[in-house]
């Protein structure tokens, strides 16, 4: 075989090294496992070529969850880096020959044993990437995984293929790569458990529940084998308060608008985030604090509040503790009704399917994996909308504006922090570029550290198709029902032909709104606004008290 040469060799250049690297080789050569043993190490690593071990390792931390996934992509991304390093990078720079197999015995060889240049190590960069990457999300994982990493390396020298330093220099090299990561692209910033969703707010401690008036909506929350009761938690923590049990023929806004009129100190409700929503309108328009006791299946809202059972409502309204919140003005050219009060979310596009679609398989898969196929199965029929978003034209896949910055960093984020931010939140897919209805399903897949770290990629950045931005408000402007728009051409991309426009169906806090029924068949402008600490709201204000 041909002498492999490198620019700098270290054996020539750091004679001590050398002098390790052939006792500590020597002695590995004489060591006896037994076949076992011998046969195990050899799979091993062979299992680890391309990364494989880890890429399957990273597939079973991601199906554990949000921390799984995260920590599945940090260890993954760093990888990635470390070995593009190691192989490319310091395998053309440092080169080396690697050792000779003369003094092993055939079974302990590889069957196909590496001929590229011998430093550093590609294997040991990649398993201690991986294993630190991981653990700067989950430690206690990150050292279950770390003895398995110390066999990959300790494989490449039991069969022969590796130096000692070799072996080292990967390892610090990967080592390296995940903690940099991690400085230069931190992980995602949580609220803390003693800081309030919002501002403190004036609101009346009412003792009992006296001048509460509460609508309770008995169908929210069916979902779920494991609630508990709001009647019973009212009747018990707030006996004073006037419950209303929501029917099939009641008009909810109506309900308050009434209770308000007769001297209500305060609105309550028990419901999903929809519900919530009307409430949280006929509050603000009356001026008076809400209450909301978390009835529904998911209660985004609720859990953003810090309001996480019935008892954490209770004791709020018996306290008389309350935050300010955000919301949102909507308002569409054409319709006469006052603005509409957006609390959680405004969307067009196919944001709505992904949402119903993902929540079909999250409680059995994960959020993550059940975002994933959501996207596979949504996109493939998903219609483009064109429309002028502050005053720049385009066809897009969806577009979606949360009050208050969303997470994760993707085209479908699960949650908010945080109700007091002052922005909205947009995420759009922009559906003019060739396949972007395939990249935008791989930035859905990549989830919000993959998403982040390509991002602040130069040579990655130009071809996303997501963009996210925080703005005070936001315009957006649909053509004429009955104009054209370029069909879907093979890749989902724009093609030259022409086709009519389909209906263009908004949606915001679980409800939709028609753009034909609200202005006839013209142009429409929509605007929505970001209108700050609007709403007094019972929640915990001082977290670390009691």
């Amino acid at each position: 075989m041909p002498r492999i040469t490198g620019i700098v060799k270290p054996h020539e250049a750091f004679p001590g090294v050398a002098r390790l690297d052939r006792a500590i080789n020597g002695w590995t050569n004489r060591r006896a496992l037994g076949p076992l043993a011998d046969a195990a190490l050899s799979r091993l690593s062979t299992a680890a070529d391309r990364s494989v071990l880890w890429a399957g390792t990273a597939l079973g931390i991601a199906a554990t969850g949000r921390r799984g996934r995260e920590a599945a992509l940090r260890g993954y991304g760093s990888l990635l880096v470390s070995s593009l390093l190691a192989n490319v990078v310091g395998k053309t720079v440092f080169g080396g020959e690697r050792p000779s197999l003369e003094p092993l015995p055939l079974w302990r060889r590889l069957a196909d044993p590496p001929t590229s240049p011998s430093f550093p190590s590609g294997h040991s960069a990649s398993a201690a990437a991986f294993v630190t990457g991981v653990a700067t999300v989950w430690p206690a994982l990150g050292l279950a995984l770390a003895p398995l990493a110390g066999a990959v390396m300790y494989s490449r020298l039991h069969t022969g293929s590796h130096w000692f330093s070799d072996v080292a220099a990967g390892a610090a090299l990967g080592a390296g790569v995940a903690l940099v990561g991690r400085a230069l692209v931190p992980g995602r910033a949580e609220r803390g458990p003693d800081v309030p969703a919002g501002p403190p707010a004036v609101v009346p401690a009412l003792d009992d529940g006296v001048g509460l008036f509460v609508v309770v909506n008995p169908a929210a929350g069916s979902g779920r084998l494991l609630k508990e009761d709001p009647l019973v938690a009212l009747r018990e923590g707030l006996p004073r308060a006037v419950v209303h049990v929501l029917s099939e023929d009641d008009d909810l806004r109506r309900l308050f608008d009434d209770a308000a009129a007769d001297g209500a100190r305060a609105l309550g409700i028990s419901g999903g985030d929809g519900t919530v929503s009307t409430a949280t309108a006929a509050a603000r328009a009356h001026d008076l604090p809400l209450a909301v006791f978390p009835g529904g299946t998911l209660n985004h809202f609720a859990r953003a509040a810090d309001l996480t059972s019935m008892g954490a409502t209770v004791a709020a309204v018996r306290t008389g503790s309350g935050v300010t919140i955000d919301v949102a003005d909507l308002e569409v050219d054409g319709d006469d009704s006052p603005p509409r009060t957006v609390l959680n979310t405004f969307s067009a596009g196919v944001y709505p399917e992904l949402v119903t679609e993902r929540e079909k398989h999250e409680h059995r898969l994960g959020k993550w994996p059940a975002a994933v196929l959501a996207a596979a199965r949504v996109l493939r029929r998903a219609h483009r909308v064109r429309m002028a978003v502050d005053g720049h034209d385009g066809e897009y896949w969806s577009l979606f504006a949360g009050v208050n910055r969303y997470y994760p960093q993707s085209l479908a984020p699960v949650e908010r922090r945080r109700l007091d931010d002052g922005v909205l939140d947009v995420r759009t897919a922009r559906a003019e570029r060739r396949a972007s209805r395939l990249r935008t399903f791989l930035e859905v897949a990549a989830g919000d550290t993959g998403t982040r770290l390509a991002r602040r990629v130069p040579g990655v950045r130009r071809h996303l198709v997501v963009d996210a931005t925080a703005v005070p408000s936001l315009e957006l402007r649909f053509p004429a029902r009955g104009a054209v728009v370029g069909p879907d051409g093979p890749d989902g991309g724009a093609s030259s032909g022409v086709a009519s426009a389909p209906p263009v169906v908004l949606a915001h806090d679980g409800e939709t709104l028609a753009l034909d029924g609200a202005a006839g068949a013209g142009p429409v402008t929509v605007r929505l606004t970001m209108r700050r600490g609007a709403v007094r709201l019972y929640a915990p204000s001082d977290p670390t008290a009691g």
